[in-house]
């Protein structure tokens, strides 16, 4: 003699079954609840899903419909529970309980970005971008300093640019950020010019 099982397993018709019996009045049971049509679709879904992942948890296909009912209702009670300990605010309302050093931090995290950025292009290229932008070197001071001419100078700086653009662009990427790469005459994916 076989051992009866205490509970039932839903098969795909048995599924199909229960989705067309109780669909609408679990629809009308979720909407009753939470007032809007998203939460009362999501509600029944969530239901029927918890139906196919739990099945074991029907121990007899007559109590079916109050497994579903019961179900949905501890689905719309947790969610409740859940507004509550986490409540959802428009960021515009609570703006003025952001801490403020958060933009202090972005900060700090682009500088670290744009250091690493610096450190990968070629010294010929990085020399003349930092004595400009960190250090405030005209052209004509560079020019003096590295000991060549001013179109040269101005060359490299517009070459470097163009290489910090690539590298960090490249690094956005890797990190899942839109930032649109500018588009380069050539192809080479090498950080140094010839």
């Amino acid at each position: 003699m076989k051992p009866q099982n205490p509970h039932t397993t839903v098969t795909e018709v048995d599924y199909e079954k229960a989705v067309n019996s109780f669909y609408e009045p679990l629809y009308g049971f979720a909407y009753s609840l939470s007032g809007n049509e998203n939460d009362a679709c999501e509600l029944t879904q969530e239901t029927f899903a918890r139906l196919l992942s739990k099945s074991a948890q029907v121990r007899e296909e007559s109590k079916l419909k109050s497994w579903l009912f019961t179900t949905l209702y501890r689905v719309f009670l947790g969610w409740k529970s859940r507004e509550r300990r986490l409540p959802h605010f428009e960021i515009s309302s609570v703006e003025h309980e952001l801490p403020p050093v958060a933009a202090e931090l972005v900060d700090m995290m682009e500088r670290d970005t744009v250091r690493d950025a610096l450190q990968k292009i070629d010294e010929r290229y990085r020399v003349p971008l930092m004595l400009y932008y960190l250090e405030e070197h005209s052209y004509e001071e560079i020019a003096e300093l590295l000991e060549i001419p001013i179109g040269t100078v101005m060359s490299r700086l517009s070459r470097a640019k163009a290489l910090m653009r690539q590298c960090l662009a490249a690094r956005s990427i890797a990190e899942q950020r839109a930032i649109v790469p500018l588009n380069l005459d050539s192809n080479s994916t090498n950080l140094s010019y010839e």
